[in-house]
């Protein structure tokens, strides 16, 4: 999966290296799934209706990634959204945000390939699946 810092993280790490404000780090993030996909500014169509929810990963929720190593990290075990209760289209993309709804998005990326996401299907990515990098 390729992705990106969006424009708000990249601000946010430079103003804390510079010593302007320091980023202050959430306790938990949500993963966000797109029809279309957003930006390094933002934009696109996130997935609504149909019983999605953006999913929460932290320690506590056992949903988190493995220690950064080479500039990548990934999922360090599958994460499952819940099951689809109607169609949510073809996901192109994921998005990284500070909040369960609206928020900041944090970083995006591509999924390919797409994925038709109908109802009673339950989108997952493998352990492994959901890539980070710095290059």
């Amino acid at each position: 999966m390729a992705g990106s810092i969006s424009d708000y993280l990249e601000s946010k790490i430079l103003d804390h290296m510079t010593g302007k404000t320091q980023f202050t780090f959430p306790t938990s993030r949500w993963v966000g799934l797109f029809t279309t996909a957003p930006t390094d500014a933002g934009g696109g169509v996130e997935v609504s209706g149909g019983s999605y929810a953006r999913l929460e990963f932290n320690g506590a929720t056992g949903r988190a990634f493995t220690a950064a190593s080479g500039g990548a990290a990934e999922n360090s075990a599958a994460w499952e959204f819940a099951t689809a209760s109607a169609d949510w289209g073809t996901i192109v993309a994921f998005g990284i945000f500070d909040a369960l709804s609206g928020g900041n998005m944090e970083w995006w990326g591509d999924i390919t390939p797409n994925k038709l996401v109908s109802s009673g299907d339950t989108a997952r990515f493998a352990s492994g699946a959901l890539d980070l990098s710095v290059t």
